[in-house]
């Protein structure tokens, strides 16, 4: 496979997996980059067009970067209103909870 290919196939995957939130596939994805980059480095050095598609893989994993970021932070928003709300929770829990001996009809 040229090089082009399979650096356009790599962007593809990183940009597919951070748009779909896929984090399983971006990590699969992610993981891919430094072999497959690698092993195509050691053919020779890069072409003009082959630079290019390196430059459209650097954005795709900025992207991908970015995504993972913004997904962090809605993460870590939930939790603290989660934790913020807590002794809330924590009291509707148990408003249906029986006493202790109370027997639930």
């Amino acid at each position: 496979m040229d090089r082009i290919r399979a650096i356009e196939r790599l962007t593809a995957r990183l940009h597919g997996a951070s748009v779909a939130a896929d984090w399983d596939a971006l990590g699969r994805a992610a993981g891919e980059l430094a072999p497959g980059l690698t092993a195509l480095a050691a053919r020779g050095a890069w072409t003009a067009p082959e630079r290019t598609a390196l430059a459209r893989l650097r954005a795709a994993h900025d992207g991908a970067a970015q995504a993972c970021a913004r997904a962090i932070g809605d993460v870590r928003t939930r939790l603290d209103e989660m934790s913020n709300n807590k002794e809330g929770w924590m009291a509707y829990a148990l408003t249906g909870e029986p006493e202790p001996g109370e027997v639930m009809r």
